[in-house]
Parts: C-alpha cells; structure tokens; sequence
C-alpha cells in the first residue's frame, strides 16, 4: 500500500491506529502578510537597497576595513600634539589648538563609523566628513552692529544704474543657482523657487533694507539673468551626467600614464546619476513633498541674511561663506534620499539645521523687527495660501470625492440586484 505524506493525513482520514504510534500535530507556520494575503514584493518599498551595500567596485582597495590603523594614526597625532612644547603655551593659541584637536577627533569618528549615504563618489568617507561637518555646526560669536545696505536707493532704468548694480554677489548668485540646479535636476523647479526668493524679498524687505531692490533688479538681473544663466548651466550639466555611459574599470585594469591619471579625476564624478521627476501634479503625496521641500529651501535662503543681521556677521566673513558651501554638500546627499523615499541621515540632520537656524532666529529678533507686515504683503500672502489650498482640492480632493460617489452607488446598486 502506498503511504501518504504528512500533508495528506488529516483528522478524518481512515487510518489504522492501533499500530501507528501517537505523534503530536504539527502547525503549519502562517503565511507571511496581511490575514493570511502574502506580501506584494513588486511594491517599490520592498526593492529599497541598503546604501552600506553598495560599493564602488573598481576602488575595492580602498573598501577595506582600516578602523584600529586609522585609530592608532588618530592617537599618534593627538599624543604629538599633547606633548609638543611649542603648542603647549598658555593662552589664546592653546585653547585653539584643543578645538582643532576634539573637532578633528570627531570627525575622524564620524568618517569612521557614521553610516554610508547616496553617495559612493569619490568615496562614502567624504560624504560622511560632510554629515560629521554638519553636526558640528554653529554660530561664530556676536561682533559689532553692521550697516544695512539698500540696492534700492537709485532705481532709474540708466547705464550707470545698471553698472552700479553689478558686484561679486552677481556671480554669487548665478553659483548659487547653478548648485541648485545640481540639487533638485529639474528646470521647473528651479524656476518656481526662484521667483518664490523674490516674493520673499518683497514681502519681508520691511524688516532687512539688504532685501529692498529695484524691479528690473529683482526680475531682470536676478531672476533673468543670473538665476537663469545658473540654472541653465547646471542643468546642462546634470544632462551630460544623465546620458554619459558609465563603465568603471579600476586602476590596475588601466594602461598608460595618461589613462591612469583620468580614472584617477573621474574618482570625483559621479558614479551614476539619477534624473529626477518631481510630478507634483501626480499625487497630493507628490505636491505636498514639494511644497515642503520648497519651504525647506526658501528657510535656507534667507536664513543668511537674518543671521548676519542678528549676529553682526560681516557678508564676507569666512563662516557666511563656509556654510553656503556646506549646505550645498549636506543638501546633494539629502534630496538623493529624499527622491528615495526614505528619511535617511541626511536629510533628517539638514532638516534640523535649518529649523535650529530658525530658533536661533525667533530668540535674536525678539523686539528687533517691531514693524508689522504692511497689508499689500499680509493680502499677498492669504493670496498664496489660498492657492496652496485650492489647487490640492481642484486636483485631488474633488477627484477622490466623485471616485468615492461612483463606488457607493455601485456597491448600491449591487445589494439591490
């Protein structure tokens, strides 16, 4: 007689038991899943990879674990720099020379054991240091009160106006945008951010005269020119990254001397490039994440300028320029995982420099800006809210209503028949 598998027996089946020893009942383990239903694996959140697996294969050598080498060169310099003489003079230069070592220290930890971003170029450790970095940021001490300059002063459409109006903050500017182009990758954007910038400046200029300019300022040589020349040339630059192959082959692989110092540049381009499409008009998912990272930018804009309003910063003051170019390294990493759905490192450490920066703000300004917002700026900003408001429920709300009447007439007309 043919015997029957385990998963055939059942409660009921005729078997004889008076020669069949007693064993216990085994459970089948339950399915994985909501009530039984197995997970849907195609679902995008289910393909998310570990940025720590990833790994830029043509530069294994410098994937391999050096942690007790990297500690024992760390504690080599710190015992030099504690047993120099010459640095061990009271005063001044003796305490500089214990910030410089506990921030180096800290920043060897962090490229030792922060975790790994969307970044493999020119290497994870960079884009740690760059994390690390931002941890540590904070203000420079109070100075003396600054001057506000007005670029409001002469506003007629003449040559010399025009002349007068260019400075190195031009070029600021279209820098500015041309990293900003690098961050977001898309033209729309960029476009909306920017003469969101302007409207803030109209509508806060009564609290900083450094925001009052001339229209043809404000539209045409901000917004036409050098924002748009920016934006123009770091878009054009994330297009030659978006169709460019990548095959990376490692330096031993190379031949030539020439060969081998052009894959020793490319280390510092990216390993690969991801075009983004932000689709706000998508999902209320989308637009909401856009609106948001539209404010989180605009918060990062201005912040500058009241800080060195507040904190009596000069505009070329190293810190001023320092922290541009660290937003700027702290925000790559951030959108990348922002676009990857997630709410990784970066991003939660960026998010929480801009509001610090706000606090810092909200405590400083208290009875400094005692002028109240002109009504032009108060019905322009009820404006932009109701339009924030309608479009969501023109485009999704309604929508998602009549999608909702339809089904409950259906599943009404399904009971009746």
């Amino acid at each position: 007689m043919q015997a029957l598998s385990d998963e055939e027996l059942s409660p009921s089946s005729p078997v004889d038991d008076s020669d069949t020893p007693s064993s216990p009942v085994v459970e089948r383990e339950p399915i994985p899943g909501l009530n039984g239903v197995p997970a849907d694996r195609t679902e995008p959140y289910t393909r998310i990879t570990p940025f720590q697996e990833r790994h830029d294969t043509s530069v294994e050598f410098f994937y391999k674990p050096i942690t007790l080498s990297a500690l024992a060169v760390g504690l080599t310099l710190l015992a030099y720099v504690a047993t120099t003489q010459d640095v061990l003079e009271e005063g001044r230069d003796k305490r500089r020379v214990g910030v410089y070592a506990a921030i180096a220290s800290f920043l060897m930890f962090s490229m030792i054991q922060f975790r790994d971003g969307p970044f493999i170029r020119p290497h994870p450790v960079f884009w740690r240091m760059v994390l690390g970095i931002n941890l540590l940021y904070e203000l420079p001490g109070l100075g003396v009160p600054l001057p506000e300059k007005s670029y409001a002063e002469d506003c007629a459409l003449t040559p010399a106006t025009i002349w007068n109006a260019l400075d190195v903050f031009c070029i600021a500017h279209a820098l500015g945008w041309f990293g900003k182009a690098m961050i977001l990758r898309d033209y729309w954007f960029c476009w909306i951010l920017s003469i969101a910038f302007e409207l803030a400046e109209y509508s806060l200029q009564h609290q900083l005269a450094n925001f009052e300019e001339c229209w043809w300022d404000h539209w045409v040589l901000d917004v036409l020119i050098c924002n748009w020349l920016g934006t123009y040339l770091g878009m054009k630059v994330c297009q030659y990254f978006e169709v460019k192959p990548y095959e990376w082959r490692g330096l031993r692989q190379t031949r030539g001397l020439r060969s081998k110092a052009k894959r020793v540049l490319s280390q510092f381009s990216p390993h690969d490039f991801t075009a983004f499409k932000w689709g706000t008009a998508s999902s209320f998912t989308h637009f909401f994440s856009v609106v948001l990272l539209l404010a989180v930018f605009l918060a990062a804009e201005l912040n500058p300028f009241y800080l060195k309003a507040l904190l009596w910063i000069e505009p070329d003051h190293p810190i001023v320029i320092l922290r541009l170019a660290f937003v700027f390294l702290c925000a790559l990493p951030a959108v990348r995982e922002l676009r990857a759905v997630r709410m990784g490192q970066h991003v939660w450490l960026l998010l929480a420099t801009i509001l610090t920066e706000l606090l810092v703000i909200r405590k400083w300004s208290s009875g400094v800006f005692t002028e109240p917002l002109p009504t032009p700026v108060k019905w322009g900003w009820a404006i932009g809210a109701g339009l924030l408001v309608m479009y969501p429920t023109v485009q999704f709300g309604i929508p998602s209503i009549r999608r909702y009447i339809r089904q409950q007439k259906k599943k009404a007309r399904a009971k009746a028949q």
